[in-house]
């Protein structure tokens, strides 16, 4: 006999696994498919896990804002033990260096101030006393080694930067998704591993009936969620699902390197930092190393790729990050060995995501949501739960956009801000920074 659900969430990373706990807790029977072993397996395990507030718009940060709480109180939200133990959220803070690629932070902080977010101003002096192992000097723009000048200051210091307290990174974004699937299971939902979906089934009408997977069974539901990260785009063309689309999403292959800290105890005391002006972001991580991520300037060539196919090796890019990173810090040092992660990112046209419902009906989306929306996993569960639970009732949120409230922040934020058939949004910062 097939098996029947109310709604199937493709996807059991941190955002699959929160839309399938919201919808739970609001009574639906839910079932949670991953083609991977385990929650949060795929590009949430390679996610480098940064909690922060500071956003290119006011929609972003606003919903950055409301998912800051649900990570400071982690087990509340959760309301569940699981035998893994719980995720932890280090809340060091992070300094964002004033550049001139961010206009000196003078949009984002305003961003800030209008919504009430902490921040303080820091000077040179202050960056200086604060974080004397780091250099001051002006690189931009953002060089690879082998462009003249790589290296060499191209003007005065920095200007300093902001400092956001309410923000830090999280231990283990595996083990976060692992969270999210027991609290959903404890609300009545269910997961299933190893199961990859071949089919996406409609009935006779051209709604959602259900998927097939690859063991040959099927299963029934009349609502069904894209939550697939990096896979987004095919889940999308199994629905049929494109063609009113002006927002598409692809598979981008990313690279994080782990170096030696020569500031020892990093890694117990160190902050977040995002440096336009060498492109590239850090946090620390376990056993006193520094993680560094890229900014994706100008000059580096994005590798697109088939998610099904694709070279998850270490290249050039590793040694590229390693050597801006160390313009910032000199006394880093940089091994032969390359350590860190290779994954891939679901990235939309504008880097802001897709939470929308689509032209099938019963079909619906979370996607283009890496590199910058793990922070927002447990609101965006929440925004999803509201929008499909509307939406299954009548509602026509492309005429009306639903109006979310936010129970932490007090806000009401528009979800048509995250569309599929809006215009490219030239308020982005077209990077990770979203």
């Amino acid at each position: 006999m097939t098996e029947s659900y109310d709604a199937i969430v493709v996807g059991a990373g941190v955002i699959g696994a929160a839309v399938g706990l919201e919808l739970a807790r609001k009574g639906w029977r839910t079932l949670n498919l991953d083609r991977l072993p385990t929650a949060g397996y795929g590009s949430t395990s390679g996610s480098c896990a940064i909690i922060r507030t500071h956003y290119s718009t006011v929609a972003g940060a606003a919903l950055a804002y409301e998912g800051y709480f649900y990570w400071k109180d982690w087990a509340g939200h959760l309301s569940v033990e699981d035998e893994r133990g719980l995720a932890r959220f280090h809340e060091t803070g992070c300094l964002v260096m004033k550049t001139e690629a961010n206009d000196g932070l003078r949009r984002i902080l305003a961003n800030m101030r209008s919504l009430g977010i902490p921040c303080e101003e820091w000077d040179a002096a202050t960056v200086r006393a604060k974080l004397p192992h780091l250099r001051l000097d002006r690189f931009a723009p953002a060089k690879r080694p082998e462009d003249p000048g790589f290296g060499e200051p191209t003007g005065g210091p920095l200007d300093g930067g902001v400092f956001f307290p309410a923000a830090g990174y999280v231990n283990d974004p595996q083990l976060s998704a692992h969270n999210l699937q027991r609290a959903a299971e404890a609300a009545g939902g269910a997961f299933r591993f190893n199961a990859r979906v071949t089919a996406v089934r409609k009935d006779a009408g051209g709604r959602i009936a259900g998927v097939a997977l690859e063991d040959g069974s099927e299963l029934d539901a009349p609502v069904l969620v894209n939550v697939a990260g990096p896979h987004s785009f095919k889940v999308n063309e199994m629905a049929g699902a494109t063609g009113d689309m002006t927002i598409s999403t692809r598979a981008l292959k990313q690279e994080v390197v782990h170096l030696p800290m020569p500031v020892e105890g990093w890694d117990e005391r160190g902050i977040v930092t995002s440096d336009s002006d060498i492109a590239c972001y850090t946090r620390p991580e376990k056993g006193n190393f520094l993680l560094v991520g890229s900014e994706d300037p100008e000059c580096d060539p994005r590798e697109w790729v088939d998610p099904d196919a694709w070279d998850r090796n270490f290249t050039e890019q590793w040694r590229i990050q390693a050597l801006r990173a160390a313009q910032r810090i000199p006394g880093l040092g940089i091994p032969s060995q390359m350590k860190g992660i290779v994954d891939l990112y679901d990235v939309s046209d504008d880097w802001i995501p897709i939470y929308d419902a689509s032209a099938v009906p019963g079909f619906f989306m979370a996607i283009g949501t890496s590199g910058n929306q793990f922070k927002n996993a447990p609101v965006a569960g929440v925004m999803m739960a509201e929008l499909i639970e509307k939406v299954q009732a009548g509602h026509d949120h492309d005429a009306e956009p639903l109006q979310l409230h936010l129970k932490h922040t007090g806000r009401t934020i528009d979800v048509g801000f995250y569309s599929r058939k809006r215009e490219i949004n030239k308020e982005s910062s077209f990077s990770v920074l979203g």
